[in-house]
């Protein structure tokens, strides 16, 4: 136990159960956690009390200046890093019922939608990271979708995250190839005289032209060491949506400035049946297609990659790229379950996200970690992983190896970066505790949240925020979502005489032979069914 530098205040977690992912994960041990500055100084059992008692203990000054909390009743864990989060449609959260991935993104993003006003970003930005707070989340990898894309618009989000507290690796989200060619079937499915209804009114993200590239490494620029709880990725949508020349620069600029990148991957099967189409120098495969534009590696972030082949998770483990796992928003998407055991025999870094507010509508780990646990039971009835000590692992520990944070971040040890969250033992949840993992992933739901700390900061307090005004925020969301809601209205008029034709394509997917299968029954059988006659 070294001592201070210099006795400062900071803040003393007293007597509380501390989670180890290492360590006994039922019965957590008792420790007290000293915070100085933004991070852990200091975990110890009795260590207040023995600096109190000792006058020549080196934590004395440090506990005497702290401000307390009284953790006797409290379990005390790592904060969530939310893996994969897009902050541009937490205004939309319960708009839409279960449709496919591909009918959702039209009637749910920024591209269908006119452009936002500068206030709507703010406040679309804030309430989505309270939600998150209020969950335990203490950090987001935020793929933002500001369309058009405007530097002023960026400028205005950051500050958001600024001002609540939360620690945010921001990814802005782009694309550039039309959908009607990223798309399976949507040019054959949908009549020449309707596919005006696929491009939305605020026209494209960028100028027809541009370097996406250099332009989005010149507006991080100025802002990469200007905030203390905000760093920054690349966030490009995913192979088929973009041209390779531009992959290609993503890759090249992740290793010139060590910029992580986040991309989906086989989210969906008509995603899959597009890499078996327009992919065969690279085995069909958009994994390995990635692999060839440079594109894999420690700092790469695989969002979804429910439709992954034997190969394509081998190549992901040998690669040691990360994949954000998003079980709750592909259920409501029905793009079916990714291979979970998987991905985990192999060895890969698996991180948890709670995705889009409108197609998993909430900002909640404890509902992927027990989603992640859960469904693995739908390929393989027998014991086995993930535990509920591995969902707490992959929420707590990884988002952060992507985002170049391993070793600052999912641990509540000395020198990490005080973001840990703090959990009512007194609530019905843990009454009585028999194994903290299983509680936390299979009986909390949020309730039991007392108090989140990031950066060492209190954020939340007995379930209440601190520094920042709900009702006020509360107001301007009811305010704003008005014309949110019209627009959504209008959004729909402009795509629901297509919906069918939207749904053949999704059939025709389904119809191509694939050597996996992520669903339960014949779903390509179920929805022929369901669609109207001719």
């Amino acid at each position: 136990m070294s001592a201070p530098a210099a006795a400062s205040s900071g803040l003393l977690i007293e007597g509380a159960a501390v989670y180890d992912h290492d360590g006994d994960t039922d019965r957590p041990a008792t420790a007290d956690i000293l915070i100085q500055g933004n991070r852990i100084a200091a975990v110890a059992p009795g260590l207040a009390a023995a600096a109190r008692a000792d006058a020549t203990h080196p934590w004395r000054a440090a506990v005497a200046s702290a401000a307390r909390i009284d953790g006797s009743r409290r379990l005390a864990l790592p904060g969530f890093q939310n893996a994969h989060y897009h902050s541009h449609d937490t205004l939309l959260k319960g708009a839409f019922e279960a449709i496919p991935l591909e009918l959702w993104g039209l009637y749910a993003l920024p591209p269908s939608y006119p452009r936002r006003s500068r206030e709507e970003l703010v406040a679309r930005t804030l309430i989505g990271a309270v939600e998150c707070l209020f969950s335990g989340i203490t950090t987001v990898q935020d793929m933002d979708r500001i369309h058009p894309y405007d530097e002023a618009d960026m400028a205005a989000v950051l500050e958001a995250y600024d001002s609540i507290g939360i620690r945010c690796v921001f990814a802005p989200h782009f694309t550039e190839v039309n959908l009607l060619d990223a798309t399976p079937f949507w040019r054959e499915t949908i009549p020449e005289a309707e596919q005006w209804r696929i491009p939305g009114p605020a026209g494209p993200l960028f100028p027809p032209g541009e370097d996406i590239v250099a332009r989005l490494l010149a507006a991080i620029a100025p802002h990469r060491n200007r905030y203390k709880r905000i760093t920054f990725g690349l966030g490009p949508s995913a192979p088929e949506r973009l041209a390779r020349g531009t992959l290609e620069k993503l890759g090249e600029a992740s290793r010139d400035h060590a910029l992580p990148v986040y991309i989906h991957v086989n989210e969906s099967r008509a995603m899959a049946v597009h890499g078996l189409q327009h992919l065969a120098a690279h085995g069909g495969s958009q994994v390995r297609y990635l692999a060839d534009c440079g594109l894999l590696g420690p700092r790469t972030s695989l969002a979804h990659s429910v439709w992954l082949t034997e190969a394509e998770i081998a190549l992901i483990a040998e690669t040691g790229t990360s994949v954000a796992l998003n079980p709750v928003g592909n259920l409501k998407t029905r793009s079916g379950v990714a291979p979970f055991r998987d991905l985990l025999g192999a060895g890969v870094n698996i991180g948890l996200g709670c995705d889009n507010c409108s197609c998993s509508d909430a900002q909640n780990m404890f509902q992927a970690m027990k989603m992640f646990c859960g469904l693995a039971a739908i390929g393989d009835p027998m014991p086995g992983r993930p535990h509920a000590a591995d969902a707490l692992r992959a929420a707590c520990t990884g988002a952060a190896l992507p985002a170049g944070l391993a070793g600052d971040l999912g641990h509540l040890r000395p020198g990490m970066l005080a973001d840990l969250v703090l959990l009512d033992l007194d609530d019905p949840s843990y009454l009585p505790l028999n194994s903290a993992a299983r509680q936390v992933v299979y009986t909390e739901a949020g309730r039991g949240v007392r108090s989140v700390i990031v950066d060492g900061r209190v954020l939340v307090q007995d379930g209440q925020p601190t520094g920042f005004d709900l009702a006020a925020l509360a107001r301007t969301v009811h305010a704003l979502s008005k014309d949110l809601r019209r627009d959504a209205a209008e959004v729909a008029a402009r795509l629901d005489p297509i919906r069918d034709h939207l749904l053949e394509a999704v059939q025709r997917s389904w119809e191509v032979p694939m050597p996996i299968d992520r669903f339960l029954g014949h779903p390509a059988t179920r929805l022929r069914d369901r669609l109207p006659p001719g």
